[in-house]
């Protein structure tokens, strides 16, 4: 069953069969997962705040059950592309470094555990589409919209969550993917910013409060490719009216982070109490990047957002319209509360003794 745009979003209590708000907040608070229990839409229905609506055509899945529909990965990576849309299967681009990479997926040791894995043993409750990092050993690979920041074209910028680093420097090569892995993504890699005393990649925290991903990918459906335009502009106009500085393509980190992790010259305790610094100084300069991304999955609940913080969280929405954007800039991005009726899952979302996910 489909529902036009125009009416979609004239009630945020449905969410597909079987499953009510209040059961929905219930799950959530099973799992100490801070929310806002507002309604998601701020305008009336019809609109009278010129919020551009989805096409008459436009139609979204609102009969299954979204909340959920977030399988569990350890890391995903956002490869510089300076596209908008891909190939279908970004993995079989020819001499891409998506493929690449998952050809060093493929030819990975499988019995490594993540790092720290041991700590999914002590979680008593599991509510599916909530989950942590180290819940999972997968890599979710995605290209993205942003322009590599290296002088040379041949080489990539890479973005990883929820590490929340940048990785520079990156041949588009299968010796460049291999390097990448051993430096960033393999499983045994701690979720800490590397520093590392040899290699050619640079690496530095990405230099924004918030990354904002919106599916675009055109090839596989193009609800996908409608949606991202239209929340993008309403994320930008969002934002700026909150204060916030927002930018499309990525400002080099060395005039804002300094030198790269690489270069830290102090003890394991002083280059982590240095990061974490950094971590805690970005996440107030209320600074978002919005990038378009190829396909996550759920294009039936377009419009698809992820966010990714410095904190470590990393929220799912679906169903998203510029309707919503508001809500979402107010109660998730300011003041880390999800909004149950948009979402989809999460990773590292469940806080435990936190009222926000923008604690430490």
């Amino acid at each position: 069953m489909t529902i036009n745009s125009n009416d979609l979003h004239f009630k945020n209590s449905i969410f597909g069969a079987g499953l009510t708000l209040e059961a929905l907040q219930t799950q959530l608070d099973s799992v100490s997962v801070p929310y806002a229990d507002v309604d998601c839409r701020t305008c009336p229905n019809p609109c009278d705040e010129g919020h551009e609506s989805y096409p008459n055509k436009f139609s979204v899945d609102m009969e299954s059950t979204m909340f959920g529909s977030v399988k569990p990965y350890h890391r995903q990576i956002v490869i510089s592309t300076g596209k908008m849309d891909w190939d279908r299967e970004i993995t079989s681009t020819k001499n891409s470094l998506a493929a690449h990479v998952q050809h060093v997926i493929h030819n990975a040791p499988m019995s490594v555990s993540p790092a720290g894995a041991e700590i999914k043993s002590k979680r008593v409750n599991h509510v599916s589409g909530v989950f942590n990092s180290s819940d999972s050993s997968k890599l979710s690979i995605l290209n993205g919209s942003h322009h590599t920041i290296s002088d040379n074209p041949e080489y990539e910028t890479v973005l990883v969550f929820p590490d929340y680093i940048m990785v520079t420097e990156v041949p588009r090569s299968l010796d460049g993917a291999k390097a990448l892995w051993d430096a960033a993504l393999a499983p045994s890699v701690s979720i800490l910013p590397p520093v590392h005393e040899k290699g050619n990649l640079s690496s530095w925290i990405i230099p924004y409060s918030c990354v904002i991903l919106l599916c675009s990918h055109k090839r596989r459906d193009n609800r996908c490719h409608i949606a991202a335009a239209q929340l993008g502009q309403a994320f930008t106009h969002s934002l700026e009216d909150h204060g916030w500085t927002v930018d499309t393509e990525i400002e080099h980190p060395l005039h804002t982070m300094g030198l790269p992790l690489e270069k830290l010259q102090g003890t394991e305790a002083e280059n982590e109490e240095c990061t974490t610094r950094q971590f805690q100084e970005i996440a107030s300069e209320k600074r978002a990047l919005i990038l378009r991304n190829s396909h996550t999955g759920g294009h039936r609940y377009a419009g698809n957002c992820i966010i990714y913080t410095p904190q470590g969280s990393g929220v799912w929405y679906g169903r998203v319209s510029t309707h919503e954007v508001e809500s979402i800039v107010s109660q998730t991005l300011e003041e880390g509360l999800v909004l149950p009726p948009l979402l989809r899952g999460g990773m590292n979302i469940s806080r435990p003794g936190c009222m926000s996910l923008n604690d430490w």
